[in-house]
């Protein structure tokens, strides 16, 4: 049973049992994917009925941004915790590198995809990423086809919101692959190029805050915040009813 977030269900999991989650749906055969919904997805959903249903379909939603989890305690839905889509990604890059299991990184400008193998096949001994695209193709046809060709198990696809959502929908099942997990940016991160909150911002929720700071740019996006927790104030006095 999912807990409803202003129209979205999520999985009321810990970031352990997400990870364990994520390996059983590797080991389970077929196609599976992952979304981690932040606010901003929230409010984009409302308007966009294929990202809504997108979102709604996917095998694991976890809550990724802080303001997800503000929104369920305001909703009087509160979820055990917040599941960074970054960090349920090393989780399973750990459990793959001991286990054989084959990745494959899409996404972000040319040459980063390659630079974040190269980090992460030094951070994880033995992990096996078996091949790397940009996210500025035109056609889906021949990633699609390279990623089966690559037999890849995972595919982290990193084409930002909603387009990977849409794509991981319109475009794993004929990858072969077992699992598809949208995490937007997270190859700059993997390759170095973005530097992640320090342990301590993360631990308050504040990712967002060093974000911001570090990037000012973002404020349009960061602005959506409070019209998540503004509209689940208003579903929470109406009683409950989105």
């Amino acid at each position: 049973m999912r807990t409803d977030i202003l129209g979205i269900g999520f999985d009321d999991v810990t970031l352990p049992e997400a990870v364990e989650r994520g390996q059983a749906l590797v080991e389970a055969g077929g196609f599976h994917y992952v979304v981690t919904p932040n606010p901003e997805f929230l409010l984009t959903a409302q308007k966009d009925t294929p990202f809504r249903e997108a979102l709604l379909g996917a095998d694991l939603v976890l809550p990724d941004g802080v303001g997800v989890s503000y929104a369920a305690k305001i909703l009087g839905r509160p979820l055990r915790g917040r599941v960074p889509g970054i960090d349920f990604a090393q989780g399973l890059l750990s459990w793959m590198a001991g286990h054989g299991k084959r990745l494959y990184l899409l996404g972000a400008k040319p040459g980063v995809a390659e630079l974040a193998a190269a980090n992460l096949k030094s951070q994880y001994p033995g992990i096996i990423i078996c091949g790397v695209h940009d996210g500025y193709f035109q056609e889906d046809g021949p990633v699609a086809a390279d990623i089966r060709d690559h037999a890849a198990d995972v595919v982290f696809v990193c084409l930002g919101a909603p387009k990977q959502e849409l794509w991981m929908v319109r475009c794993g099942p004929g990858t072969g692959a077992k699992l598809m997990v949208g995490l937007g940016g997270a190859l700059d991160v993997f390759a170095g190029i973005v530097e992640r909150a320090p342990a301590g911002f993360q631990k308050l929720g504040l990712e967002w805050l060093y974000r911001l700071v570090n990037e000012p740019a973002r404020i349009g996006r960061m602005s959506r915040l409070p019209l998540v927790l503004w509209e689940a104030l208003g579903v929470r006095l109406k009683g409950g009813r989105s």
